[in-house]
């Protein structure tokens, strides 16, 4: 998310064990391919074919189109200045991305990356994802909030707990086969979430997955973030903050802990 790191009573937070009795998913990577190691990524998903990425920090904010193969960037906007940038959807022909603390969105030509509209909504924005009816959005705490995708007004909510304690720091969102894959930020676990009942049915342990902290700029906060899902072929492509590869990972059965 952003690169200040906060506290609060009663969750469960990064740095803290996380639930005991939740079964735990290893991985094995497939395929590692180019990522912009300049890039402080904040969303991410897969779209016929391509890698979309949204950047962070004020001044190098952007949505991308990249070539998965090669890690170049084929089409960019970039965002306005002194936005932070955020997650990102596409939704029927549009690109939707959040902005940090601004408390504002913008929509852009899917196809062009050309800005369209501004919308605006209460609190931080982190992350964005869709279900094929709803968009979903993090915005860092336990609740996962639900969006009209064509008014952009939140129409419900995902409380979401791991063990019954509400989960904070959710982060960069996808939609895998009906579940609901967070980033659970500053660590190196993917909560798998039902949407249904907001419990974290699952943990995805990528702890060894990516550069070493010394060799990156921020180690405190170049951090796992990014999953984008290929539903076509079903592959999860995960990087994070600042890391020179995207990972095509294949997930371990799970396991209870």
């Amino acid at each position: 998310m952003n690169r200040i790191t906060f506290a609060l009573a009663g969750l469960l937070l990064p740095g803290l064990a996380m639930a005991a009795s939740i079964p735990l998913q290893g991985y094995t990577i497939v395929r590692a391919f180019p990522h912009d190691p300049q890039a402080y990524t904040e969303g991410l998903f897969y779209l016929d074919g391509y890698l979309y990425e949204a950047t962070g920090t004020v001044g190098a904010s952007s949505v991308r189109k990249v070539d998965l193969a090669s890690g170049k960037v084929l089409q960019q906007a970039a965002t306005p200045w002194p936005d932070y940038g955020e997650g990102i959807v596409a939704w029927k022909g549009r690109l939707v991305q959040l902005t940090w603390q601004d408390h504002q969105g913008f929509v852009y030509d899917l196809a062009t990356l050309t800005p369209l509209a501004k919308f605006t909504y209460p609190g931080e924005g982190w992350s964005l994802t869709t279900d094929g009816t709803h968009l979903l959005m993090s915005d860092g705490t336990p609740t996962i909030r639900i969006l009209d995708p064509r008014t952009l007004q939140q129409v419900g909510r995902i409380d979401v707990t791991a063990d019954g304690k509400p989960l904070a720091n959710l982060n960069e969102l996808e939609w895998v086969k009906g579940q609901l894959y967070a980033n659970v930020w500053l660590t190196d676990r993917i909560a798998r979430i039902d949407p249904a009942s907001g419990k974290v049915i699952g943990w995805i342990d990528l702890a060894g997955l990516g550069p070493k902290p010394d060799s990156l700029p921020d180690p405190n906060n170049d951090v796992l973030n990014g999953i984008a899902y290929d539903a076509v072929d079903d592959r999860l492509f995960v990087t994070g903050k600042c890391w020179p590869k995207v990972y095509e990972i294949r997930l371990h059965p799970s396991r209870p802990r």
